[in-house]
């Protein structure tokens, strides 16, 4: 039985969804003005890499084509080999990084398998209308749905799926992504100065709400619906077992740490979609931080610690100046060194004594 709350969420997709588009002659003179625009099919790539893409537009807007497809399946979460009844974009927690320019138009073609179990649909963030465009592409199994919105503010955006009185629990199920749109003329710093990056990561925090038998230990599911009623449960108890970065308990350390040279400058997109976090990055900062994820603010400066709210994304720039491993954590550092929330970045480069030396080597306490 839906909550009360549920059965709410629920009125306003179907109210939304009832009050889809309407065709008027204004629609399809906009209809005709956007046909003429150029396109782009752009393939997605899974985090935490990210699509090749211009950080500075040349020429103007134009029509960024995606497909994705959702894929349900158990997804192994930590080195045990506990298992989460995993719904996902493109087969990847988060789903993949689209990134367009202001004035751009994102189109995306998104794909629901017969041989899935639940409805889906996908609700942005960065859109405007019909819930996010939840309403508009409500795709059961064996369907396809193609929506198009325009991009008209820049920053990082959230996705996620947001079917009717499921939202919860697809959204902690691996359902989420980003968006990135970019400005026109690229990134500026406080001042208004143009800055760029070398790289770029993306950084996917999930939170997961695994079930456990009698004696203690995590339950495996045949099926999803099979997995609904214990997974409920857990999640009302808002504890969660595991807090992850891109779907699993270290996914990106050891050979799958991101990789970064001394003098490079790295762009760390990190997501929320359901809860609060705080990244670090232990022996660095952020140099540049859009904390709210919106670029047409300018960004904080030299910070230590930044705060992602649940439901949204943020953008930190940081130009590495020393070689070595670097933890990147959610510095609730309960969920980082207990739950899984770390990463790790290692950077090349020759070492600098000017910013960190070792005086004396660690000895006998002097007794005189």
């Amino acid at each position: 039985m839906l909550t009360r709350r549920e059965a709410l969420i629920g009125a306003a997709w179907a109210a939304a969804a009832a009050a889809a588009i309407p065709a008027t002659p204004v629609m399809a003179e906009v209809k005709a003005d956007v046909g003429a625009l150029p396109r782009q099919k752009v393939s997605l790539v899974a985090p935490p890499f990210v699509h090749d893409h211009e950080q500075v537009a040349t020429g103007g807007p134009k029509i960024v084509e995606f497909t994705m497809k959702i894929e349900e399946k158990p997804v192994v979460i930590d080195d045990e080999g506990t298992a989460l009844r995993g719904m996902t974009f493109n087969g990847s927690i988060p789903g993949p990084m689209m990134v367009v320019h202001e004035g751009d138009y994102l189109e995306l073609t998104l794909v629901n398998p017969e041989t899935n179990e639940m409805p889906h649909n996908i609700d942005f963030h960065a859109a405007t209308g019909a819930l996010g465009g939840g309403a508009l592409t409500h795709i059961n199994p064996g369907e396809q749905v193609t929506l198009r919105f325009k991009a008209t503010r820049s920053g990082t955006f959230v996705y996620h799926c947001a079917p009717e009185g499921m939202i919860p629990w697809h959204v902690v199920s691996g359902m989420s992504g980003t968006v990135m749109v970019l400005p026109r003329g690229g990134l500026k710093n406080d001042k208004g100065e143009p800055v760029r990056y070398d790289r770029i990561y993306y950084v996917g925090e999930n939170e997961f709400y695994i079930p456990r038998d009698e004696a203690g230990n995590f339950k495996t599911y045949e099926s999803l619906g099979e997995s609904y009623d214990d997974t409920l449960a857990v999640m009302r108890g808002l504890v969660p077992t595991h807090v992850v970065f891109n779907g699993k308990v270290g996914a990106l350390t050891g050979e799958n740490a991101m990789k970064a040279k001394v003098g490079e400058t790295v762009l760390i997109v990190h997501s929320q979609a359901n809860r609060d976090t705080r990244p670090h990055l232990i022996g660095g900062h952020g140099d540049y931080v859009w904390e709210e994820g919106k670029f047409a603010n300018p960004p904080a400066k030299d910070l230590e610690t930044w705060f992602v709210r649940g439901g949204s994304a943020a953008a930190a720039l940081y130009t590495f100046l020393q070689p070595g491993v670097y933890a990147y954590v959610n510095h609730n550092l309960i969920e980082a060194a207990e739950l899984g929330a770390t990463a790790h970045f290692t950077v090349e480069g020759e070492w600098n004594d000017d910013l960190m030396t070792q005086v004396d080597a660690p000895r006998p306490i002097a007794t005189n």
